[in-house]
């Protein structure tokens, strides 16, 4: 037996582990984002590297609609044996509905079982494997149902984010008991940033959401928090990466 295979099962006491990358062909506020270049590397082929580089994962899935995408990931090593169908492929679609559709085409495909769900975001390449691992390191604290991913919010609503009422006069979005005059002061809050899922398969089929009332958080720093939504973005996320290849960091 070989050694990635003895950690799993002392680890995560064997449990079969999917994990999907969800990257539909027609986004409006960058167009062609999820197969577009970064350094020779289209923005997918991040995300598959990432995964491929987990060992005690059992299955990767990229739900997609684009047969441009099917390509690239084929071409970067994952299977691609379905397509997602039209109707999840819009940009009103929930993502619940896509992430059960993949985990379900992928159990009957291979006629397999899957304990445990995760899900890495294309548009956030940032993060690191450590992430990944840790965020399914939390699903085994006792009891934990399902685990996101955020940073520190640096918009606080109980210091400065704001809310209107129905005449258009403005307070703080959330009282606090005392006075907050200083952010350091106020609660601490957090934004997702979608960069990775985890969850219990069983419990997102029952519950169709991974928000429960015993989800736990992973922090992630800001560095490894960006998400793609536009050029600017796009941008922004190769000046990272550049910095990180100067530095030898693993990508």
């Amino acid at each position: 037996m070989s050694l990635a295979k003895v950690l799993k099962i002392n680890m995560y006491k064997n449990k079969k582990i999917v994990l999907t990358i969800c990257a539909r062909g027609g986004s409006k506020g960058y167009p062609g984002k999820n197969i577009k270049s970064i350094f020779r590397k289209p923005l997918l082929a991040y995300s598959i590297e990432q995964a491929k580089a987990l060992d005690w994962v059992d299955r990767i899935v990229v739900s997609t609609d684009d047969p441009k995408i099917k390509k690239v990931a084929e071409k970067w090593g994952v299977e691609v044996p379905f397509l997602r169908p039209p109707e999840l492929a819009t940009d009103t679609v929930s993502k619940i509905p896509v992430f059960l559709h993949a985990i379900q085409e992928a159990e009957k495909h291979w006629n397999e079982k899957y304990d445990i769900w995760v899900d890495l975001d294309v548009t956030s390449p940032l993060r690191f494997s450590e992430d990944i691992e840790q965020a399914v390191r939390l699903l085994f604290t006792p009891e934990t149902i399902s685990v996101i991913t955020a940073m520190e919010s640096h918009h606080n609503p109980y210091y400065n984010m704001l809310e209107k009422d129905n005449k258009g006069y403005i307070s703080l979005s959330k009282k606090h008991s005392q006075s907050v005059v200083r952010r350091q002061d106020a609660p601490k809050v957090y934004a997702m940033n979608g960069s990775i899922y985890v969850m219990w398969c069983d419990e997102l089929v029952k519950r169709k959401t991974f928000f429960t009332e015993k989800t736990q958080l992973y922090v992630m720093p800001p560095e490894r928090s960006f998400d793609i939504d536009n050029a600017v973005d796009f941008e922004i996320v190769k000046l990272y990466l550049k910095q990180r290849i100067k530095s030898c960091e693993t990508i």
